[in-house]
């Protein structure tokens, strides 16, 4: 099982780090591995956020997830994308962007680093509403129940999670303006982008996870009414056209996932840089990185992880919100690589451990429930 799973991420690790060391030597192993390392530590909480929309998806989508999926993350989002936010930036064309990721690569950095607060506002707004539109829902089980259970009741106002994200994006935007004007100007100009790009995440997530909500509903109309018309299937051949809107809810949620990735990678981008600007070095590390996060998205569904261990979700999307946070503020203050690594590992081991705690304390209840009625029993006798 877990070859099977893994035995591409295995593969495509094996030959990352052999293309490295013939293009760089054994200095250019080392960054692939780190970067590698960097990528998985990163994305993890992306992982267990995928898995919990993957589930949703037959097998046929799944293994789009791992092949199709994999080309836009790796060769899209690692490679092509900070190519063409340099184009963008720049006003060049995508050969010239490519040219100079090649033979000018303190250039090329720069120009991406440039870039980071619009890249950062796209992805903080899209991952903050991930994370609003979780907590605002009332759930059956709750982690943080202090937390959870007067936010779930707030969250019975009509489009508070838009509102709050709006303020938020409001906020940092006129804060960058009012720290560039301070500071002589120089990035007043880019407080307009960064409320252009906030925005243009806001109405992505809505238009994406509106579409992917919209046929998931329709999704499950039918088949409530397969189920209730049973005997009446074959003849209408209502079959058939389930079959046709289970795969547009599959391709939208499909879609929905390749944004979440794009989001999600956004910081490993960003941070790749502060390890190598090397865009073919980069390309390798955190395509390999984005291997593993796909194979382990894929795991956790098998396995039924996330219904054995029922916190794992509630803390991968505490790190989204954390996530987000650590985004917006970078567009404006940089912030270590390691600590925004941290805060998602340790909020997902966090909820890991209140699983186990949670599951072995049922465990014991129906043990001590069982040894009860069995004492009853045997009192009777």
């Amino acid at each position: 099982m877990l070859l099977k799973t893994f035995g591409w991420s295995f593969a495509i690790t094996a030959l990352g780090l052999v293309a490295a060391v013939f293009y760089g030597g054994w200095t250019a192993f080392g960054i692939v591995a780190i970067l590698s390392i960097l990528e998985i530590s990163l994305s993890f909480d992306n992982a267990v956020v995928n898995a919990g929309i993957l589930k949703k998806m037959n097998a046929f989508w799944q293994k789009i997830f791992l092949t199709v999926g994999v080309l836009i993350a790796v060769f899209g989002m690692r490679l092509v994308f900070p190519v063409v936010i340099v184009a963008i930036s720049a006003k060049m064309g995508p050969v010239e962007a490519v040219d100079l990721a090649l033979n000018n690569k303190d250039r090329y950095q720069q120009l991406v680093t440039d870039a980071h607060p619009a890249i950062a506002a796209f992805g903080g707004m899209f991952l903050l509403m991930i994370f609003l539109d979780f907590i605002f829902e009332d759930r059956d089980i709750q982690w943080l129940r202090w937390i959870e259970r007067p936010l779930a009741k707030l969250g019975k106002v009509d489009m508070l999670s838009v509102c709050i994200s709006l303020v938020v994006l409001l906020i940092t935007s006129f804060t960058f303006a009012t720290h560039a004007h301070q500071h002589g100007g120089a990035h007043a100009d880019k407080a307009q982008t960064v409320l252009i790009a906030g925005i243009a995440g806001l109405i992505t997530y809505m238009v994406v996870g509106g579409l992917s909500g919209y046929f998931e509903d329709k999704l499950e109309e039918e088949e409530e009414r397969e189920h209730e018309e049973e005997e009446e299937a074959a003849r209408t051949g209502r079959k058939r056209s389930a079959a046709v809107l289970a795969g547009k809810a599959a391709f939208f949620m499909f879609l929905y996932l390749e944004v979440l990735d794009a989001s999600f990678s956004f910081d490993g981008v960003i941070g790749a840089f502060a390890i190598t600007n090397d865009i073919v070095l980069m390309a390798l590390g955190l395509g390999i990185g984005a291997m593993y996060v796909r194979s382990l998205t894929v795991y956790l569904v098998r396995q039924g992880t996330l219904d054995d261990y029922v916190y794992l979700e509630h803390g991968a999307h505490y790190a989204i919100g954390a996530l987000a946070v650590i985004l917006m503020v970078t567009i404006q203050y940089e912030i270590n690589e390691v600590i925004t690594g941290l805060v998602g590992v340790v909020l997902i081991a966090w909820s890991f451990w209140s699983s186990v705690r949670r599951n072995r304390a049922l465990a014991s209840a129906e043990e001590a429930a069982g040894s009860d009625a069995k004492t009853e029993v045997s009192s009777k006798v």
